[in-house]
């Protein structure tokens, strides 16, 4: 392992022990558990659909993160402001995108392993039918790939201010932004007076359109590139906010 690795890795290991250490990652995830039960089974109407297909359970992620993913992510350089930690950070021999990308592959571990603890919902698909299981494991790895691009906007915006709640309202917006953009009632009024070439150029840009294939089964390289550059840009983002916080 090279030492610029190694740094990340030590980073990013104390970033995730600080999460389990604080009872607040056990709320996050008995809470997240909850809620993908609760549209998966109730709201999605699981039993009733008679299929065997988890549809309903992947179907509800892109608004389910659009609260809970900021939520993870607001603190990450927040709290290093507010607690003046930040300065110490910079002065270290630590490279800024060092501690930024481990930061970030700490909390994008702990949102997939929140993602792994719901097995039971596959366990009980594959009891009740003969599912797709490769259709299931496409979903979620664009589930993953959702939440990561989700963290790296909330990273982005935690690293503007010190003030954890703003930080969450701005990555709430922009996340909300990604998600309308694409979602079908916002398009169909979209084609009422704009080009059907215009809506599909403001609808490439929403997580939704990149999103759905992965639901169905299909990984396309256009959604993986899309989740990539929106994740690769917030972190490139979040790097030259903090490079101007040392400038300053």
């Amino acid at each position: 392992m090279s030492g610029a690795w190694r740094t990340i890795w030590t980073i990013g290991r104390r970033e995730l022990a600080g999460y389990f250490i604080s009872p607040v990652a056990y709320v996050f995830l008995v809470i997240f558990l909850l809620l993908t039960g609760f549209f998966t089974f109730t709201v999605g109407a699981f039993f009733e659909r008679g299929e065997a297909s988890l549809t309903p359970f992947f179907v509800w992620h892109p608004w389910l993160y659009l609260v809970l993913v900021p939520a993870v992510g607001m603190r990450l350089w927040s709290e290093e402001r507010r607690a003046g930690t930040i300065e110490l950070l910079l002065t270290m021999p630590v490279a800024t995108w060092q501690a930024i990308l481990a930061k970030f592959l700490a909390s994008w571990l702990f949102l997939a392993i929140a993602l792994a603890l719901t097995f039971p919902v596959v366990l009980t698909v594959n009891y009740l039918g003969s599912p797709d299981n490769g259709v299931i494991a496409a979903g979620y790895l664009g589930s993953v790939l959702l939440a990561g691009a989700y963290l790296a906007i909330s990273c982005m915006t935690s690293a503007m201010t010190r003030n954890q709640v703003v930080a969450f309202i701005l990555a709430v917006v922009i996340c909300l932004f990604l998600i309308l953009c694409g979602f079908a009632p916002v398009t169909g009024l979209l084609v009422r007076w704009a080009s059907p070439a215009l809506v599909d150029a403001v609808a490439a840009f929403s997580v939704m359109t990149h999103f759905s294939g992965f639901e169905k089964g299909v990984i396309d390289s256009r959604d993986l590139l899309f989740f990539l550059s929106v994740i690769g840009y917030a972190l490139f983002a979040t790097g030259v906010i903090i490079r101007s916080h040392r400038a300053g």
